[in-house]
């Protein structure tokens, strides 16, 4: 039985996840950076204690959880190669939100910058909408998706020991940040799918399949994990804006590759949407380097 599509229902919670994810995101950077202040004066103590107490992070991580399932409840509507992308939403909210509270218009390159990732996810969103599917997630997929996450922790493992004695570059962490986020939503979204299939055939046993949704939740708290973790690094380096932008570029990106690769969305798409896909997905990512290079400026800039 293939899985009921309702895009309009996933657009709209996609949206207001990405608003959550924009507040949240803010109140976490600034519960880091006040963290980062009391330890260049010398206030000892866990830097995990020290965040715990932080309001405005524990709130930021509410307001996290709200995204996420807001995002979980797009992904049940609409395929994934849809709804992630328009998490790019975030960013606008962000820049939005940072240019009140500072009181000061973000810079031409920043705009730019911004323009350039939103255009990049539109374009993939309105091919998307015309090209993709819903289908039935087998097996075979899913073992699949689960074996890139493997390869993807090896890789990830080999280059922070291999690079452990050389400066990272700020961005890295916001990179891998939207890579392991984007299997969150990938895994999720697998489970959905196995959940509604089970549901509607009232077929609910102990066999291969379901040990296999087992390890899905699994690789679902271990890429989460990992999400946290390196955001939380990401925010020790960079502007609020390039956080979000990682977040909800690199991680569509990444989801959508394994969603047309691997869960087939985009299996009955033409030859010209799939150039459309590289063309957009390469715009968008883009425009978080640019937009890292942007605000880095501006800090650097007197004034």
């Amino acid at each position: 039985m293939e899985p009921n599509s309702a895009p309009l229902i996933g657009i709209g919670l996609a949206v207001v996840s990405a608003a959550a994810l924009s507040i949240g995101n803010l109140l976490q950077a600034r519960g880091v950076r006040s963290m980062e202040a009391d330890a260049a004066r010398g206030v000892d103590g866990s830097k995990v204690i020290e965040l715990v107490r932080n309001h405005a992070w524990v709130l930021g991580g509410l307001m996290l959880i709200v995204a996420i399932v807001l995002q979980m409840g797009s992904l049940s509507f609409a395929p994934l190669i849809i709804v992630q992308p328009i998490g790019v939403a975030a960013l606008v909210f962000t820049v939005l939100l940072t240019t009140i509270a500072a009181k000061r218009a973000p810079t031409v390159q920043v705009v730019r910058a911004i323009a350039t990732c939103v255009l990049g996810v539109a374009a993939f969103v309105t091919v998307a909408a015309l090209v993709s599917t819903q289908h039935s997630i087998t097996d075979v997929q899913l073992i699949a998706v689960l074996v890139v996450l493997v390869s993807v922790l090896a890789a990830t493992g080999l280059v922070l020991v291999v690079g452990r004695n050389r400066p990272t570059p700020p961005v890295f962490w916001v990179l891998l940040g939207g890579v392991f986020s984007a299997f969150v939503a990938t895994l999720g979204k697998t489970v959905i799918l196995r959940v509604q299939a089970a549901l509607a055939s009232r077929e609910i046993s102990f066999d291969v399949t379901n040990l296999l949704t087992i390890g899905c939740l699994i690789g679902i708290g271990v890429a989460g994990a990992l999400s946290i973790y390196f955001v939380q690094r990401a925010h020790a380096s960079n502007r609020p804006e390039v956080v979000v932008a990682g977040l909800t570029v690199v991680d569509p990106a990444v989801a959508v590759v394994l969603g047309i690769t691997i869960l087939g969305e985009a299996s009955s798409a033409p030859a010209w949407a799939i150039v459309a896909f590289v063309v957009a997905g390469a715009v968008s990512i883009g425009g978080v380097f640019a937009l890292s290079r942007a605000e880095a400026g501006r800090v650097a800039a007197p004034g």
